[in-house]
């Protein structure tokens, strides 16, 4: 998914383009994945979970190799867009599988793991990229992330059980009518408005923390900077932690103690310091990934039933927020630079404690959602 970050300050001068022309690589496929989500969940209601898990990432495998055939940075942000629309029947449906098959006791441990999950893959994808791009260039990159794509549908194929407390949608017009009504519960709301918040603050942080370092005084080249991005393994051993805090403690206290590590993080990366810069990251990518733990585990628990429709419009929300985190910032970035963008992203985090604070229950049991 944002295996182009490392690579921007390349692609900006291969290309001849701004930082704002360069992050679309980012940002569109964000909102292919926002624009896809709604109608992921109903067809994920009728057909089922693990089929249209497999089918996603191995479709998703074949545009990534059509992405690594762009020769202008206009077909590189169309091929983008297109990998974005096959990601929700990922995320999704995977919400809604690990909601209906995992014991609700050690549901928040199960969604830590997953979330673990895609930590490391985060992590890979920049990695990967950014080290193969190095010593070959940016299309070889596409390529071999596009063989882990098939590699990945072959594993899940034969490794993800069956589910077994799938019930089938009566209709996709009673899936269409329940997400209605999903999008009209202030709770579920308030849940997709946190999630969106995250992966803006997610998105924004590095993607302009990428040019930051590529500039003096650190001046990183391109290996140097997916290495940045071994601060995620931090989140691959928090993730899990902050699932079984969330079973002891609720949702809404592990989210808002997630955010004010993030917040500590964003402003550790302030002093013009390397090693503070990258341990103000690695803090401020472990919060957003607990934080995100939290929310998309909420989901499950709020919504007891066509929990893929559910997760959808989280998603929808979530990724809208990640497209706005790889371009609102430019213009802060352009005119302030590293700070100006730490105070944008912290304000967003702010807006997100206080909606989180104020909307979300206590604690997570039903009997306080209704």
């Amino acid at each position: 998914m944002y295996a182009t970050q490392p690579l921007l300050p390349e692609l900006r001068t291969t290309f001849g383009a701004s930082a704002a022309a360069v992050s679309a690589t980012i940002s569109m496929l964000t909102f292919g994945c926002a624009i896809a989500a709604p109608f992921v969940g109903p067809v994920a209601d009728r057909i089922g979970r693990k089929r249209i898990i497999v089918a996603a990432i191995a479709l998703l495998g074949l545009v990534t190799f059509a992405a690594a055939s762009a020769t202008t940075l206009g077909a590189l942000v169309a091929w983008r867009f297109v990998q974005g629309s096959f990601m929700p029947a990922v995320f999704a449906v995977t919400l809604a599988y690990i909601a209906e098959e995992v014991p609700a006791v050690v549901g928040g441990r199960a969604i830590g793991a997953y979330i673990g999950g895609n930590v490391f893959g985060g992590f890979l994808g920049r990695w990967v990229s950014a080290h193969v791009a190095d010593r070959y260039d940016w299309h070889t990159a596409f390529v071999v992330l596009g063989v882990l794509n098939f590699i990945g549908a072959t594993i899940v194929f034969a490794a993800l059980p069956r589910s077994r407390n799938f019930t089938r949608s009566a209709s996709l017009a009673a899936t269409f009518a329940a997400m209605r009504a999903f999008a009209r519960d202030p709770v579920l709301l308030a849940i997709y408005a946190v999630g969106g918040s995250i992966l803006f603050m997610l998105v924004a942080t590095f993607t302009y923390a990428t040019f930051y370092l590529h500039e003096p005084p650190f001046s990183l080249g391109t290996a140097a900077l997916g290495n940045v991005f071994f601060v995620y393994l931090a989140g691959v051993v928090a993730t899990p932690l902050a699932g079984r805090l969330i079973d002891r403690l609720g949702h809404r206290f592990t989210l808002l103690l997630a955010l004010a590590a993030s917040t500590l993080g964003l402003l550790v990366t302030l002093a013009p310091s390397l090693p503070f810069v990258i341990g103000g990251l690695a803090l401020m990518s472990t919060g957003v990934f607990c934080a995100q733990a939290a929310s998309q585990g909420f989901i499950g628990v709020v919504a007891t039933s066509q929990r893929s429709s559910a997760a959808a419009l989280y998603i929808m929300v979530y990724y809208v927020g990640g497209g706005i985190g790889a371009l609102a910032p430019a213009g802060a970035w352009s005119h302030g630079g590293w700070p100006a963008t730490v105070a944008l992203v912290l304000a967003v985090e702010i807006v997100a404690a206080a909606i989180a604070w104020f909307l979300w229950p206590a604690r997570s049991s039903a009997a306080h959602l209704r």
